[in-house]
């Protein structure tokens, strides 16, 4: 159990970076009409939550 929570906050923390690369490149456009739908940043902190829960948990257990 201890090891899919240690995979879940790697796979959240691998969510959370590709996240942050995605916001910065929407950031960082040429064309500031191409705007996206993505809400990157709410991705980025829902993602480093579950990392910090799931980490937590895999610690206590």
């Amino acid at each position: 159990m201890q090891g899919t929570l240690w995979a879940l906050a790697g796979a959240s923390a691998g969510v959370a970076a590709v996240a942050a690369l995605a916001d910065r490149r929407r950031n960082r456009r040429r064309d500031l009409d191409r705007v996206g739908w993505m809400p990157w940043p709410l991705i980025v902190m829902l993602a480093i939550m579950l990392a910090l829960a799931f980490t937590a948990f895999a610690i206590r257990g």
